[in-house]
């Protein structure tokens, strides 16, 4: 009879379950079960084997002493380490040495990569800044009209109603300016300048149209009322 096949018969013939032999030993029941089957995986090793046998023997009323005999008589121990072992010559492990990085084509790759952004930031701010746009530089004429050094200029055919009020020096005018449907864009009065850009045509009222130069799309228009008037404005003329 093997030595769970032992234990178990006593314990089944001291009435006794696996779970208080279990709370018995304070073993648990899974070791104690391979154990009745013969299997000692669970023990942790010969050690603990022979103390979980001996204290399920007495658990049970058995004597240890004789199942721990079989124990070592049936399980083989494991073969003694001889000095020949110990000093038998062994092959190396040769471990993969870890290449170290290359500090100068890391650097050279950083400058390359500086002087790039460098570049490309620099070809690119001058490329996609914006044309001047000329400023009008007003002077009073004999008739004490402002005199534009840069007027506006005529472009092809436009495609909206782009309006350039210039005010002779030292005058003021009221304006207001307005769509077709009456909503206004501007109300007030003006001493040098002003310019509008609307899809459409619009109206524009002038308070002191004989101190006002008028451009349309970069052409001048004649604006000959000396009293308030009111200027139907379209992409090709005022009238």
């Amino acid at each position: 009879m093997s030595i769970g096949d032992a234990l178990a018969a006593a314990r089944r013939q001291a009435g006794l379950t696996i779970t208080q032999v279990s709370q018995r030993t304070c073993i648990r029941e899974t070791i104690v079960r391979g154990i009745e089957r013969g299997d000692y995986s669970a023990c942790g090793g010969d050690f603990y084997a022979r103390g979980h046998i001996r204290s399920i023997a007495r658990a049970v009323g058995l004597d240890p002493d004789e199942l721990i005999r079989e124990y070592d008589a049936t399980q083989a121990p494991p073969q003694p380490i001889t000095a020949a072992d110990v000093f038998q010559p062994f092959t190396p492990v040769k471990l993969k040495e870890r290449k170290r990085p290359n500090w100068t084509i890391v650097l050279l790759v950083g400058v390359i990569a500086v002087l790039g952004i460098a570049g490309f930031r620099y070809f690119s701010s001058r490329h996609s800044s914006p044309p001047s746009r000329p400023t009008a530089s007003t002077q009073p004429d004999h008739h004490g009209k402002p005199h534009a050094k840069a007027t506006p200029v005529a472009q092809g055919t436009p495609h909206h109603v782009r309006l350039t009020m210039l005010v002779a020096t030292g005058q003021v005018t009221w304006a207001e300016l307005s769509t077709s449907i009456g909503k206004v864009l501007f109300m007030g009065d003006v001493s040098t300048g002003k310019t509008w850009t609307e899809p459409y045509e619009v109206y524009l009222r002038l308070g002191n149209p004989a101190a006002v130069t008028l451009y349309l799309n970069g052409t001048k228009q004649a604006v000959t009322a000396t009293n308030p008037v009111t200027i139907l404005c379209t992409r090709v003329a005022c009238h």
